[in-house]
């Protein structure tokens, strides 16, 4: 068995806190469903333990550990926030934390009735959290780009899942994103990875933000794309109105991103309906309904 493959169970994580925080190890531990690069564990009810599992780095966990302290402050919703870090050892030879849990259901596996209420409340989490960011915050070379630099993405997801019906739309709304001019502002925080899995709703409405492991600096296009992925129909235009800084061009370009990123939960669904490791059956339907926004536009 490789370090990749390592079994992860509730005795291997009181182990852990056994060994590097103690205080903590008479805590209830229960696993939560899900997960691919990390796996998360309750630990009592306000804390949980996150694991590094599939991810070949430490570099995700490592970057929520240095930057949502400094973030979590000023955002309206609630957010996982390191405690505790716990560092590899013999047992276990990779990064885990120890962070808040944010109470409420994954959106994968709930729903949102009160539409206004999101479109709102997401509007509000994204005007907190697209300020500059230092020179020193993380970048990256996928997400992040320009979707003229998406395109082996975009054209891997289509080719495999795009129904024949409006493939030609999608396209055109693709098109249509790579044509429009480039984000000229500062580097902005950017969560870069809003998709139903990394929210969590309560009530009917969005009520915190979880795994910001792809956060970097950069266009706000990329999260802007929520407006169709997560929000439902009928609700963007509200969103837009809402957020108040998005140009034409950056409206386009999140339109064409939350194409790609409907198409890529769709993919996700078909490989979980095929059994493949780390498919997602629920994500289908998810992105098929997401991909029908989209084409409605704003």
């Amino acid at each position: 068995m490789t370090d990749t493959e390592i079994e992860i169970t509730a005795d291997l994580v009181r182990d852990l806190l056994q060994e590097q925080h103690p205080d903590l190890a008479g805590l209830a531990i229960r696993e939560v469903a899900g997960g691919w690069g990390n796996q998360m564990w309750r630990l009592g009810d306000e804390l949980a333990v996150r694991m590094q599992r599939m991810d070949p780095t430490p570099e995700l966990q490592l970057k929520e550990r240095r930057w949502l302290p400094v973030l979590a402050p000023r955002l309206p919703l609630p957010v996982p926030t390191p405690v505790r870090f716990g560092e590899p050892s013999e047992r276990f030879p990779k990064h885990w934390t120890v962070m808040t849990w944010v109470p409420g259901e994954p959106l994968d596996h709930g729903s949102i009735s009160r539409g206004a209420h999101a479109a709102d409340t997401l509007a509000g989490f994204l005007q907190a959290l697209h300020v500059e960011a230092p020179a020193e915050a993380p970048i990256t070379t996928d997400r992040g780009a320009h979707p003229r630099n998406c395109t082996d993405g975009f054209e891997n997801f289509f080719q495999a899942v795009a129904p024949d019906d409006i493939a030609a739309d999608v396209r055109d709304v693709w098109d249509d994103a790579v044509a429009a001019h480039a984000w000229e502002g500062p580097p902005v925080w950017v969560h870069g990875d809003l998709h139903p899995a990394n929210v969590v709703v309560s009530d009917g409405t969005l009520s915190g933000i979880i795994d910001f492991g792809d956060m970097f600096a950069g266009d706000p296009a990329w999260d802007l794309a929520a407006a169709w992925v997560l929000l439902p129909a009928g609700t963007a235009s509200r969103f837009f109105d809402m957020y108040g800084h998005a140009d034409e061009a950056a409206i386009r370009r999140a339109r064409g991103l939350a194409a790609m990123k409907s198409l890529f939960l769709m993919l996700m669904g078909q490989n979980g309906d095929r059994g493949l490791p780390g498919g997602k059956p629920n994500w289908g339907p998810a992105g098929r309904a997401a991909l029908d926004r989209v084409l409605k536009g704003v």
